[in-house]
């Protein structure tokens, strides 16, 4: 278990996910040589044979219920003499800021929210990444405006450092290592060209390195950007904007009527912070489903180019960041003067889709809470199914799911209504 912890407190052992994954709790094993695991480098990898499966399981599952926040993280490596068993976390890399609807401690989960896109955009520190989110999204719901950094350190997700710089800023206004990174015009620029959608932290290092540290330096170098980033960069001022959720009420409507019209058996869900209650949004997130589309289908049919065509006629969806079988990112304007918006849509087998309404829904925190329960339960429980675990450690079949309430009967977990989740 030492080990395994070692592990994955070494930043450079991260790795990308292989293409072709054999489910396993939410992970998946795989073998490689060790020459071929490069820090965030694309590798083919190949199933590693199964008997090690219920070892693996074990211990991973071991390692989940003593620190559960691990899987927020994409991949990691454990090493095995000559070669390496790859875990391979499947969760979505995208995080998003905590609600802050009636937040009495919005000063302080603005501050952890800096410093966690520091340690990600900046120092690459994904660990560090995730703890501040965690502690800012538990902070965010404490019902009690905190007062000392003693007060902080009992709410769960908070530690010790955390804690710490939560009393300085309650004491002195300020935090000094947020006023020497705000004094870095390094970390400045970087901080600045990541808010480009489609621009990630390896890209704007780049692009700083090259001189180009500013919005409108990016305006005049636009050769060097990916048609997204171009995109994002077109769209950069509205994107900053927070969509009230009065907007996403309109848009949800109008997807739902463009969408039923092509064939009334689609089946449309906004997930996200907008499901939760929150009062507004950073994009939108939907979900879109057809009965005679099912994980049993092998490929995915053409359906959701048939919806984007049908969105773009209508004026709705204005530009496409990219297009697959299963997911579309791109631009909507749903009324004349209003900012453009990301929205995303998402095509689900039929019954994957509502593990899949229950992850993308989140919290981030709850989803968490819920697989770990899901561990001690003896099921496994992912954006895909929920499948019980044998003796052996080893995950039967899928069980079936026709709505958010059979996941939490399955695992005898009270069931919370969406606008709960908020953790």
């Amino acid at each position: 278990m030492a080990d395994v912890q070692r592990l994955l407190n070494q930043e450079n052992r991260v790795i990308t996910e292989p293409r072709q994954k054999r489910s396993l709790v939410f992970l998946s094993l795989f073998i490689v040589a060790p020459r071929t695991v490069q820090h965030l480098g694309y590798q083919r990898a190949y199933p590693h044979h199964a008997s090690v499966l219920p070892l693996m399981y074990g211990l991973v599952v071991a390692q989940n219920l003593i620190c559960p926040a691990i899987a927020t993280s994409t991949t990691y490596c454990v090493s095995e003499d000559e070669e390496d068993i790859i875990i391979c976390f499947k969760m979505s890399s995208k995080r998003k800021a905590p609600a802050a609807d009636g937040n009495l401690n919005a000063g302080i989960c603005d501050m952890l929210i800096e410093l966690a896109d520091y340690e990600k955009n900046v120092n690459r520190n994904i660990h560090k990444y995730n703890a501040y989110r965690n502690a800012a999204a538990a902070v965010a719901q404490h019902p009690t405006r905190i007062t000392s950094g003693s007060e902080a350190k009992q709410i769960k997700g908070v530690g010790t450092k955390i804690a710490q710089k939560i009393d300085e800023l309650i004491k002195t206004g300020k935090l000094g290592k947020l006023e020497k990174i705000r004094a870095d015009d390094t970390t400045v620029a970087i901080s600045l060209l990541t808010r480009v959608s489609g621009i990630g932290p390896a890209k704007a290092r780049e692009l700083v390195e090259q001189g180009i540290t500013t919005i409108d330096d990016l305006c005049k170098h636009q050769d060097k950007l990916t048609h997204h980033q171009k995109i994002g960069l077109k769209y950069f001022e509205d994107f900053e904007k927070r969509i009230p959720r009065d907007e996403v009420e309109e848009l949800e409507e109008l997807l739902k009527r463009h969408i039923t019209a092509l064939d009334s058996e689609y089946v449309v869900t906004i997930c996200g912070s907008y499901r939760r209650g929150a009062s507004s949004s950073g994009d939108v997130d939907a979900l879109l489903t057809h009965p005679s589309y099912t994980s049993e289908s092998g490929k995915a049919p053409k359906k959701l180019n048939q919806v984007v065509e049908e969105l773009k006629k209508k004026d709705l969806v204005t530009d496409v960041l990219s297009m697959g079988e299963t997911k579309f990112m791109g631009v909507c304007v749903w009324k004349k003067g209003l900012p453009h918006r990301r929205l995303d849509i998402r095509l689900l087998p039929h019954d994957q889709y509502f593990c899949g309404v229950l992850y993308f829904t989140g919290s981030d925190i709850f989803n968490q809470n819920m697989r770990a329960h899901a561990l001690e339960q003896g099921f496994t429980l992912n954006e895909y199914c929920v499948r019980p675990v044998g003796s052996t450690g080893v995950p039967g079949e899928a069980l079936p799911v026709t709505c958010e309430e059979d996941v939490f009967d399955y695992l005898s977990y009270k069931y919370r209504e969406p606008q709960q989740r908020n953790m």
